[in-house]
C-alpha cells in the first residue's frame, strides 16, 4: 500500500485517487508504480466491474513532478518513460475494465494525456487542460502524440501539443477529446452513475470491446472484420450473453454477473 494511491472499492466499483494534493497530485515514482500495480491487480480481480480514476483536491494530475527529474541523484527521462508513463497508458488500454477517468481539476501534461488514454473521461466545468510540455521544452508522452490526432484531427492534436494553450472542459467535449463535461456540483453524483451502470453491465464484453478498439486503430478492415468475428463467438459463449437473451425473451431486465 502507498500513501500516494488511495483504493477504495464500492461493490463493483473500484475508486483510485491520485493521492499528492500538495503537488497537485503530480507522479513520482512511488505513486506510479503504484498505479500501475493497482491497475493490474483490478484487471484481473473479478470482483472488480468498472475502475474510476481521479485526484484528491484541487488537482486531478499536473503531470511529471519535476523536482524528482532536476535533483542531484534525480532518476532519468529513460526510465520515467519505459517504466512509468508507457506502463500506466499500457494498464490502462489492456485493462479488462472500462475505466472512467474523473477529472476533477487541472489536468496538464502526462495527467491529461493519461485521462484522454481512458474508456470515458468526465470533468468538471471549471476544470482546465493543458499539454504544457513545449512550454518547459519537451514532447509530449503519455501516448498524446498517439490518442490526440485520433481523437480530434491532425490540426487540433498541432495546436494542442505545440502551443500548450489551456482549454476548459467544455471546449475538450466540443473537439471531442473527452466524453462529457458536468457542472462541479454534480460531478461527483454523475461519475458515480457512469461507475455503477456500467459495473453491471457484461464485463467479458465490454473488456473485448475495448480490445477490439485498439486493435482497429492499426488493423485494416479485413482484419478487423475476421476479429470481430473470433471475439463474438468467445462473447457468445459466455453466461451474460445466454442471461442477456434470456431476458430478452422475457421481457426483463437483464442481470448481469460479468461472467
Amino acid at each position: 500500500m502507498s500513501e500516494t494511491l488511495k483504493i477504495n472499492q464500492l461493490e463493483g466499483v473500484l475508486t483510485l485517487t491520485l493521492h499528492r494534493p500538495k503537488a497537485f497530485n503530480s507522479f513520482n515514482r512511488e505513486m506510479s508504480l503504484a498505479l500501475i500495480a493497482a491497475l493490474k491487480d483490478a484487471s484481473q480481480n473479478d470482483t472488480v466491474r468498472a475502475i474510476v480514476l481521479t485526484g484528491e483536491g484541487k488537482a486531478f494530475c499536473a503531470g511529471q513532478d519535476l523536482k524528482e527529474v532536476t535533483e542531484d541523484n534525480g532518476i532519468s527521462f529513460e526510465m520515467i518513460l519505459k517504466e512509468h508513463y508507457n506502463s500506466i497508458i499500457t494498464a490502462i488500454r489492456e485493462n479488462k475494465k472500462p475505466i472512467i477517468a474523473a477529472v476533477n481539476g487541472v489536468a496538464a501534461g502526462a495527467g491529461a494525456n493519461i485521462s484522454f488514454s481512458c474508456d470515458f473521461t468526465i470533468a468538471k466545468q471549471s476544470t482546465k487542460f493543458t499539454q504544457a510540455f513545449s512550454k518547459i521544452g519537451l514532447v509530449p508522452d503519455s501516448g498524446g502524440t498517439f490518442f490526440l490526432p485520433r481523437l480530434v484531427g491532425l490540426q487540433r492534436a498541432n495546436a494542442l501539443m505545440m502551443l500548450s494553450d489551456s482549454i476548459t472542459a467544455q471546449e475538450a467535449v466540443e473537439m471531442g477529446l473527452i466524453y462529457q463535461a458536468v457542472a462541479d456540483e454534480e460531478f461527483n453524483q454523475t461519475v458515480q452513475k457512469l461507475a455503477y451502470r456500467l459495473s453491471k453491465m457484461p464485463t467479458k464484453a465490454l473488456g473485448m470491446t475495448k480490445e477490439l478498439i485498439n486493435a482497429g486503430m492499426q488493423n485494416d478492415y479485413q482484419t478487423q472484420l475476421a476479429l470481430e468475428g473470433e471475439y463474438q463467438i468467445i462473447a457468445s459463449e459466455t453466461a451474460d450473453y445466454k442471461e442477456g437473451v434470456q431476458a430478452f425473451l422475457e421481457k426483463r431486465k437483464p442481470t448481469f454477473t460479468g461472467k
